[in-house]
């Protein structure tokens, strides 16, 4: 684009609203080709905005450069030279070796990578390049063995500057084109970025304004200004979504209705009296704090959080015969049928001499007989309704809704959540989860709801004992299970994988099942069950297991949720590696139910890195969910199972929940604070935080009408 077409553009976007401004086509920004359109697109990259907030994922330190005559060995530096010869030799058994010399003006330096043929083809005589690592002198010529190189678009690229932006990348696009078209974004479309926070905020919460930040992200001068930049960007990032949050729960509290359920002395005594034990008090302070909440109009959006067997469905029950009391309608969910199925058993059994009424409501039931329970639900003939995610289908009607329980919470997102309210009638929410959440992200994800937890065991539960089994002491292990299954006790074995992985060195279901069939356990019934069965198929299998027929259940992780089998006692876990330690403590969760004290093995393999080691070490020495939550969170950060996709809402762009513990703290303290003197964000000077807000979490939360 020549000088004359880039002012012509200047002169019109100062008629043009910012919003539009940004929001032009990256195929119209300067620097742009047109066969780099789509892959930008496969980046997320379509406007001159995306280019702008485009981060680099890392960068370059350039702070030691030298020229190659002054290099020192066994330093990580950084030289900057053309390409003057590239070579490659293959040798036997698949090896192979790229040597590329670089030349400045003072010498020359060879860089050599083996058994990466593909380095060649990025290379070519003519280049510029600056390279890092740590430098040898070798028969009479530097040599440096795997760099990290950056390509230059001309000579005197990063001259000058110590930290050079790396940014991600798709098959097709080099660095130095995503800096140069990154670049022409910030001098032609930076200007037109308009600033979030009020000025007052800034001031208080000490934070770069976005025209800096953006600037200095893109190009720090040094470490100091891109941790500035950097933290801006966390901060609003963090800010924005307590403020959804705040916003969500402020939503609820004064946009719906829910019935009020008062739970009487009468109703209390007619509840407690079905349970064949004493509740603990920590489940009586539980049970308070749900009935207070379900008496109000209010709706109740309460998270319930309990360690493996800590008693959360003796909560769940009394919410639900509280509601069934009023005549109104309850709704339990699950995230799995074999869940499901064991939560109607449950009620069966504590409602046998009564008259609630409970229905399934699961992908297994027939087409007749879902038909014949939508009718009985819509005609108001069903107290209790139990299912998976078939209860939220937009067939099912409630005559009478009063209560909704969420089994798992991080199984289901926010809006499936909400998915059953009508209008502004709302039921009461309880959720739970026997996943422990560590309360960072307790705080980032679940921010809109109360929090209960349930720590103390009821009397009377058996501990389990926890081992790591070492190679050469697995046939004794097998000898010890075998012992214990002759005397009438049974046995769950976990392994990681459906099917055979050429990507991961673990045993799959079948694998394990074939095995354990004809070797260790070959003298038992061994059942087999995992996630790809049909539901029926899964059903029978467990069923079989409830009921002793046979010994042994050989299983995925399908079962490390709820799933109650008192004369289990054993859990055997192969590849224990390949989970993280909340998953190995729920597996654990799994026995140890009944009258017997509980015993969980996990095999490990000779090749375990020390980092496993260090976790599952952990493992056996606690049996604290907690602190396994908080330990597990510290060493692999929240992962997939609390992961924002699972939530419902957009994942973290710049925040690291875990980095950035510290700055999420004050974030919520701050926006909460916020929230309460501005509820709805009304005031002018917060319009442009309240269109981010919904811009970013409106329709993931529901709060297109906050305010």
């Amino acid at each position: 684009m020549d000088a004359t077409k880039r002012e012509g553009e200047g002169a019109a976007q100062k008629n043009t609203a910012p919003t539009e401004v940004l929001a032009t086509p990256v195929s119209q920004v300067r620097e742009v080709t047109s066969q780099w359109v789509p892959l930008l697109d496969k980046l997320g990259i379509r406007t001159a905005a995306d280019l702008l907030f485009f981060f680099p994922r890392d960068y370059e330190d350039l702070s030691d450069r030298r020229a190659i005559a002054d290099l020192e060995e066994e330093k990580l530096q950084t030289v900057r030279g053309q390409v003057v010869e590239v070579d490659g030799q293959s040798g036997g058994f698949g090896k192979s070796r790229v040597g590329v010399v670089v030349r400045d003006d003072t010498d020359s330096i060879r860089a050599i990578w083996f058994n990466q043929p593909f380095m060649r083809r990025k290379f070519r005589v003519g280049q510029h390049v600056l390279m890092s690592a740590k430098p040898r002198f070798q028969s009479g010529r530097w040599e440096m063995a795997h760099p990290r190189v950056s390509w230059l678009d001309h000579p005197e690229e990063g001259a000058g500057v110590d930290l050079l932006p790396l940014y991600p990348l798709t098959e097709g696009l080099k660095q130095y084109q995503v800096r140069r078209i990154v670049t022409a974004a910030l001098e032609d479309y930076a200007a037109a970025l308009e600033e979030v926070f009020p000025e007052s905020l800034l001031a208080s919460l000490d934070l770069e304004s976005l025209h800096a930040a953006v600037r200095s992200i893109h190009n720090p001068a040094s470490r100091t200004e891109l941790s500035v930049a950097r933290r801006r960007f966390i901060y609003q990032e963090l800010f924005i979504l307590q403020l959804a949050l705040a916003a969500r729960r402020w939503q609820q509290k004064v946009g719906f209705r829910a019935p009020a359920l008062p739970a009487s002395a009468q109703i209390d005594a007619r509840i407690t009296r079905l349970f064949p034990f004493e509740l603990t008090s920590g489940q009586r302070e539980v049970i308070q704090q749900v009935a207070d909440d379900i008496a109000s109009e209010t709706p109740m959006n309460r998270l319930l959080q309990g360690d493996v067997g800590s008693g959360k469905t003796v909560v769940a029950v009394y919410a639900i015969l509280t509601a069934v009391s009023h005549g109104y309608q309850a709704a339990l969910m699950a995230p799995t049928e074999i869940l499901a199925r064991q939560h109607i058993n449950t009620l069966g059994t504590l409602l046998e001499k009564s008259r609630v009424r409970c229905r399934l409501l699961a992908g297994s039931v027939t087409a007749k007989e879902r038909a014949e329970v939508l009718q009985e639900i819509k005609a108001g003939e069903v107290d209790v309704v139990i299912g998976t995610h078939a209860v939220v289908q937009q067939d099912v009607e409630f005559s009478k809704l009063g209560l909704v329980v969420i089994d798992e919470q991080h199984k289901f997102g926010v809006r499936q959540r909400a998915a059953i309210r009508q209008g502004h009638y709302s039921p009461h929410y309880l959720v739970m989860t026997a996943t422990p959440i560590p309360r960072t992200v307790s705080m980032a994800l679940f921010g809109d709801l109360d929090v209960s937890v349930l720590r103390d065991m009821p009397p009377g539960r058996c501990p389990v004992s926890t081992y790591l089994i070492e190679p050469d002491h697995q046939q004794k292990w097998w000898d010890f299970v075998r012992e214990k299954l002759r005397e009438g006790r049974q046995a769950f074995v976990v392994a990681p994988l459906v099917d055979e992985s050429e990507n991961f060195a673990a045993r799959s279901v079948a694998e394990s099942f074939e095995q354990l069939t004809n070797g260790e356990l070959e003298a038992f019934r061994v059942g087999l069950v995992h996630g790809r069965l049909h539901p029926h198929e899964k059903e029978q299998a467990m069923l079989e297991f409830r009921s002793g027929k046979t010994q042994v259940l050989v299983s995925t992780t399908v079962i490390e949720v709820g799933v109650d089998v008192p004369n289990a006692t054993i859990m055997v876990v192969d590849s224990p590696e390949r989970f993280g330690l909340s998953q190995l403590h729920q597996l654990r969760g799994r026995v140890g139910r009944g009258a017997n004290p509980g015993f969980c093995a996990v095999l490990v393999d000779e090749q375990l890195s020390d980092s496993a080691r260090e976790r599952l070490n952990a493992f056996a020495s606690t049996s604290d969910g907690f602190e396994l939550a908080e330990l597990d969170f510290d060493l692999r950060g929240p992962g997939d199972l609390f992961g924002t996709r699972q939530h419902g809402l957009p994942p973290m762009r710049v925040a690291d929940l875990r980095r950035d513990r510290q700055i999420l703290e004050e974030a919520r303290r701050e926006s909460q604070a916020l929230f309460a003197k501005d509820p709805g964000l009304s005031r002018p000077e917060h319009a442009r935080l309240r269109r981010q807000m919904l811009k970013r979490y409106g329709q993931a939360l529901e709060l297109a009408d906050v305010g």
